[in-house]
């Protein structure tokens, strides 16, 4: 009986962090927040919303996921981030995604965008 409530306890407890995931969906806020989802004739659209702060004018870097080839030399990920571009938000749809246009770079889609940072 202890354990069957302890893990009721558990469960309502990761529900509970989950919410705010779950408000925003749960495919945006693991999956997709801060990918290149489209890039078609109209442009290209961003995994990013008003609920991740976005607002037009703002600058985007661009990174690709690059594995390392062959076997792995060190414990770790065989794989790091490479800059590829920058694009600016031109509007933003709703609290999930925004079009952007390239400033540099060639981005392409699943690139992860990530607001830029002052140093």
């Amino acid at each position: 009986m202890l354990k069957k409530s302890l893990i009721a306890s558990l469960a309502a407890i990761t529900l509970l962090g989950a919410a705010p995931a779950l408000s925003q969906g749960i495919g945006h806020t693991w999956f997709m927040r801060g990918s290149i989802v489209q890039i078609d004739s109209k442009g290209i659209v961003v995994c990013i919303g008003k609920a991740d702060g976005a607002e037009v004018g703002q600058t985007l870097d661009v990174y690709r996921i690059v594995r390392h080839p062959g076997p792995r030399k060190s414990p770790g990920p065989d794989f790091h981030r490479q800059e590829v571009g920058e694009v600016r938000i031109d509007h933003v749809f709703d609290d999930h995604f925004a079009h952007v246009t390239v400033i540099k770079g060639k981005p392409a889609r699943n690139d992860i965008v990530e607001l830029k940072r002052d140093h």
